[in-house]
């Protein structure tokens, strides 16, 4: 698994986004690593982002954890396939599945996988799992903007 998050390397412009951004104090501060052929998160949500009852995650919650580690795998896996630094990739397509609900107080792990690298679009797959259950999983558009370096 690499040293530095790929977070942690993106370009200063892309660095304030509420899920992932190094420079938003208030937000998640995700942390995705690439590890193989997967690009893996880990991540315990608040005890406030209860989703109906105190006892699960709320859906959007999910859904935004979802969204961020997409960007890191496409960012990642572009620059593994191409061998060139790493870039910034935002959303073009976000679809999300609820498996199960998810517990909260639990250690989440994000796994990601590029299914399709064309051009500055990839397509991300990822699955969400709390402890060994998988809760919830996406398919992800995500686009690099033609100015991202």
């Amino acid at each position: 698994m690499q040293q530095n998050a790929i977070q942690d390397q993106y370009p200063e412009d892309y660095t304030h986004c509420y899920g992932c951004g190094l420079n938003n104090e208030q937000g998640f501060q995700l942390k995705s690593y690439w590890d193989g052929e997967e690009c893996v998160c880990h991540h315990t949500p608040k005890s406030f982002y209860t989703g109906g009852t105190p006892s699960i995650l709320y859906g959007g919650i999910i859904a935004s954890l979802i969204d961020c580690h997409a960007a890191a795998t496409a960012a990642a896996a572009k620059a593994h396939a191409e061998k060139e630094p790493i870039s910034r990739f935002v959303t073009a397509s976000l679809t999300v599945d609820f498996f199960k609900p998810t517990p909260m107080g639990v250690e989440l792990e994000l796994r990601g996988k590029a299914l399709e690298i064309k051009g500055r679009k990839v397509i991300v797959e990822i699955i969400m799992t709390a402890g060994e259950i998988p809760c919830a999983g996406g398919k992800v558009i995500m686009v690099q903007p033609k100015n991202a370096t």
